[in-house]
């Protein structure tokens, strides 16, 4: 599409046979393609106790790949705010930003373990589309709208427990998602008083050039504080497709325009692989429906399979079921193909630009699908 612009999330993927170090060195190979390649942003992911992903420390990755690169933006997609407080955050961003002004993007989860929250009245799609598409799984241009996911059983699982043990100080409980969001803008623009109404400067960090994204998968609490904060919104289709349409409604709905942003900007993210044809693009995907088994199942993601490893094992339907909205929403294909599905994904949510994950078990292909994928897009 025209327009709408690419950028990339990286999730620093490990895969079965290597290591994290490799793994970090493929990151750093990757953001100097997707630079040259006219990606607009570099984005990385925040997650703990996944043997298969290196991404546990977006800040400290994002200065590896800062220094690789000179012109690509790069963030978070995004910072865990469940286990980390405002100001943290801002002198974190705020050392980067001494040395990468005015390539900062800093996205902020509302992840780690933190139970969702319901904006009022978030409880059902808003739009006619959302309505129409939850109930008949296609939206009118034929965006795949799949079931819903019951995210819940997976925060009830022993590995989602373990999580917020090892991640939140003992007896420690997260400040509200909102009031924290509040905290780090207030900290950013200079005016933070505590509500005894002390002054507090995060040096680094106060005037920072950065620009806040918020990331959510529904229509709740984190699409809420977006719109009403006037912020980007970075809405996760590989994550939850069956609520993108609900996502993108809540945030609109939500919006107050300010001086900073006067009108709605969101970015969609998808799972994409490229090849050359089709049955190539779909071996090198095999590995994909094994890989968020890991995920589904509460035993985090395991190192990215082969199509060999992933085929050995033995699928039952529960497993099937557990991954089929994933499967399916996974757009992969020749250049064309996925170029066309990445089209109806714009349009269907109305981006204002998308944001692509590519996992491949060798570095070489998910480079190559990168490439394909911009040669594809920017030409057209």
């Amino acid at each position: 599409m025209t327009g709408v612009p690419l950028s990339v999330l990286d999730l620093v993927p490990i895969s079965s046979g290597s290591t994290a170090a490799q793994a970090l060195l493929n990151t750093v190979d990757l953001s100097r393609h997707a630079e040259r390649l006219g990606y607009r942003r570099y984005w990385f992911a925040e997650h703990h106790l996944n043997p298969g992903v290196a991404g546990v420390s977006p800040a400290v990755v994002i200065a590896l790949v800062g220094s690789a690169t000179s012109t690509i933006r790069i963030g978070s997609g995004g910072v865990q705010l469940g286990h980390r407080t405002a100001l943290s955050v801002v002198e974190e961003f705020g050392l980067l930003n001494a040395v990468y002004r005015g390539r900062l993007d800093l996205g902020l989860g509302r992840s780690s373990g933190r139970r969702p929250k319901r904006a009022p009245g978030s409880s059902a799609p808003r739009s006619l589309a959302a309505a129409r598409a939850a109930a008949d799984g296609v939206t009118a241009n034929g965006l795949v709208i799949p079931k819903k996911f019951p995210i819940e059983t997976l925060l009830r699982s022993p590995w989602a427990g373990l999580q917020r043990s090892m991640t939140l100080m003992a007896n420690a409980e997260p400040q509200d998602y909102g009031d924290q969001i509040g905290d780090i803008l207030a900290l950013l623009r200079g005016h933070y008083r505590s509500a005894e109404g002390l002054e507090a400067h995060a040096v680094p960090g106060e005037g920072a050039e950065v620009e806040v994204w918020i990331l959510g998968s529904s229509g709740g609490q984190s699409a809420d504080v977006a719109g009403r904060n006037a912020l980007r919104f970075a809405a996760n289709y590989h994550i939850s497709p069956a609520t993108i349409l609900e996502a993108v409604d809540g945030y609109r709905g939500a919006f107050h325009p300010s001086s900073e942003l006067e009108r709605p900007y969101i970015a969609v993210s998808a799972d994409v692989v490229v090849a050359e044809d089709e049955g190539q693009a779909r071996e090198l995907a095999t590995g994909y429906g094994l890989w968020v088994r890991s995920i589904r199942a509460g035993a985090g993601a395991i190192p990215f399979p082969t199509p060999e490893e992933a085929r050995s094992h033995p699928w039952t339907d529960e497993d099937r079921e557990l991954v089929a909205d994933r499967v399916a929403t996974q757009f992969v294909g020749d250049p064309k193909q996925v170029a066309d599905r990445l089209r109806c994904l714009a349009e269907a949510t109305e981006a204002d630009e998308l944001v692509i994950t590519t996992v491949t078990h060798d570095h070489a292909d998910r480079v190559r699908s990168y490439q394909l994928l911009a040669g594809e897009w920017f030409s057209s």
